[in-house]
């Protein structure tokens, strides 16, 4: 889609509509989930099975991050708990078998990330036709029990936002030629992921009314870093010298747009937003490669979703904090960091260490950044 940008339909509604409730909600969240529990309870007669069903294992967090801390809460919480997991590597129809086969291997609750969230609904629909509550996690599915996530919209106007500052700011340093006003590309994530729908809302929030052209926009099919590639680099040559600025809707997919630009000899790269707060992401945003990504507290996530989950098997009722077409969910809040913020949000908030940052080949960029000090 080239020109003016349309704002992305279907952003879901909500029964609390300001972003702001998100901080309230990850409180709340968390201390009604696991704050005020004790770190284990006694094996009782509501110990079962727990399915836990992720999408693919491109994205870093869902291997390194969900899954052992999904787990390692569930054994605490109810030892005597089995988890069965499932990664469906991007595939629909895989993820559906998975969960047919949990579900015939008595799974009492399912923990569902969807590949395809329309594909998904068939699978709620089964689970629950057997008895089985069944949690939406990270992405919505209509008709789950429950659903703990992000505050996606508010995510990516928080890109979008910085989007517009770093490439306004950049136009007024050094305008560009002969008056144009500046152009951006909108890299989004997958077509069948709903998160994706509503970051992109949020971006054309940020946008709207700005005094930058939306050159072009893309949905990027499984959120491939290395179809995003493939995209931009088609994009440069379609727009010489008016790429100003990249939307990236996720981490690796603006690894795969700087990629692209870097091949093509822009220097520096074009500010270029991201989320997930993947390490590889905080090392580009060190370095300046990448203007910023955006904190998700991945780990907080699945803790969430586990003492959810072992509540759910246990009879209870959990508390939500916001609902969303009416299902009971909790959102958790997002945290925007630029080069200035890496300290402060990731190393003293205890998500990387400054040795995890700080490689050998990136020394010289956290002299820069403060992380380190010059060498005497």
């Amino acid at each position: 889609m080239t020109g003016a940008f349309v704002p992305a339909g279907g952003a879901r509604r909500r029964a609390r509509g300001a972003v702001t409730t998100a901080v309230t909600a990850v409180v709340v969240a968390l201390l009604a989930l696991a704050g005020c529990a004790p770190p284990e309870e006694p094996a009782g007669p509501s110990e079962g099975t727990i399915g836990l069903l992720l999408p693919e294992a491109k994205t870093a967090r869902y291997e390194t991050t969900d899954r052992p801390t999904f787990v390692g809460v569930v054994e605490r919480r109810c030892p005597s708990c089995e988890v069965l997991y499932a990664n469906a590597a991007q595939d629909a129809a895989n993820q559906q078998q998975q969960a047919e086969s949990m579900l015939a291997r008595g799974a009492d609750v399912l923990v569902l990330d969807a590949v395809d969230a329309v594909a998904a609904v068939s699978v709620v629909a089964e689970a629950q036709r057997l008895g089985v509550p069944v949690i939406a996690y990270d992405r919505f599915v209509d008709g789950a029990n429950y659903y703990v996530s992000f505050d996606n919209e508010l995510i990516g106007y928080l890109m979008g936002e910085a989007l517009v500052g770093a490439v306004l700011d950049r136009a007024e340093q050094d305008p560009p030629a002969q008056g144009r006003r500046p152009g951006v590309l909108l890299v989004q994530g997958s077509p069948t992921d709903p998160n994706a729908a509503e970051l992109a809302a949020g971006a054309h929030r940020a946008l709207e009314g700005e005094d930058i052209d939306v050159l072009a926009e893309y949905d990027t099919p499984d959120w491939s870093p290395d179809k995003a590639t493939e995209w931009v680099e088609g994009q440069l040559t379609q727009y010489p010298g008016r790429v100003d600025g990249v939307f990236a809707a996720s981490d690796g997919i603006a690894g795969g747009a700087i990629a692209a630009m870097k091949a093509a000899g822009l220097d520096p790269v074009p500010p270029t937003t991201g989320q997930d707060g993947e390490l590889a992401a905080v090392q580009r945003v060190v370095s300046g490669d990448q203007y910023m990504t955006v904190y998700k507290a991945t780990t907080e996530q699945a803790r969430t979703a586990a003492e959810l989950a072992v509540r759910v098997l246990r009879g209870e009722d959990p508390r939500a904090t916001a609902v969303i077409d009416g299902v009971p969910s909790l959102l958790l809040a997002p945290r925007a960091v630029g080069v200035d913020d890496v300290r402060r949000v990731l190393v003293d908030g205890g998500v990387y260490t400054v040795d995890e940052i700080c490689t050998p080949s990136y020394v010289d960029a956290c002299v820069d950044a403060g992380l380190l000090e010059a060498a005497p």
